[in-house]
């Protein structure tokens, strides 16, 4: 729609920009596969723009939209746990192939690095190793590893998620960067040549912010490289031990 005038405004239809991998629309088709009854919350919004602005708003709406999904999530959980819990949160765990194929790829690249075993269940099935990885009691979190661009997290575990209070499909808007203090910032750089170069470095006690802006303590992390089949980088995985809220 455009409304002519002297601001020239026109409305965005973020639905497209949802759907797919990660976005809303995905997530509730992949419940609807295994439950025929759920209930369906529709939420329509309108952002005004001028031409030069278009690219900034359309960020700012995304972010925004993925917010308020992620917020009706934690209040649909929180007051029906019973029968949404069986759809959404720690329960809808992520069994697609990529989920089952990156789940592996963590857990082989945390023996071929550290010689010690992270899941003990490679030899089993993909589900199961999945599911391991998903109900580790340590958070367990990847991020993206792009030249030239801020790493952001395409992957948590459980643990994971409660840590940094998000959802799966908002995950990807959280910048690695945010969740650490400085302190935790400084020490990731000083070690960053470590992990590319020896595969993984072990980074002492601190404090970590969630999405919510609460102060999240941890013992100890370990970063490491995830390869792929071919032994390329794929992403840098993180593992938060023995965390909890301040």
């Amino acid at each position: 729609m455009q409304q002519e005038g002297p601001a020239v405004t026109r409305t965005l239809d973020l639905a497209s920009a949802l759907e797919g991998p990660g976005g809303a629309r995905s997530a509730g088709a992949a419940a609807s596969n295994a439950y025929n009854q759920r209930s369906v919350l529709t939420i329509a919004f309108q952002f005004a723009y001028e031409n030069h602005l278009r690219d900034n708003v359309a960020a700012m709406a995304r972010q925004y939209v993925r917010s308020v999904v992620a917020s009706v999530q934690r209040v649909a959980m929180a007051i029906a746990p019973s029968k949404l819990s069986l759809q959404m949160g720690p329960k809808s765990l992520p069994g697609s192939p990529e989920a089952v194929t990156l789940a592996r790829w963590i857990s082989r690249s945390y023996r071929f690095h550290t010689g010690m075993e992270l899941l003990r269940l490679d030899s089993q099935a993909g589900d199961s190793l999945l599911k391991t990885l998903w109900h580790h009691s340590d958070a367990i979190m990847c991020c993206s590893m792009k030249t030239n661009a801020q790493p952001v997290f395409t992957f948590a575990n459980q643990a994971g998620l409660d840590m940094l209070e998000t959802t799966l499909i908002a995950l990807q808007d959280i910048l690695l960067d945010k969740i650490l203090d400085e302190a935790g910032r400084k020490t990731l750089c000083s070690e960053f040549g470590k992990i590319m170069q020896q595969g993984f470095a072990y980074l002492p006690a601190g404090v970590c912010v969630s999405s919510m802006g609460r102060p999240v303590s941890y013992e100890q992390a370990i970063a490491w490289k995830v390869l792929d089949e071919e032994d390329s980088n794929h992403c840098l995985a993180f593992m938060f031990m023995n965390w909890s809220f301040l």
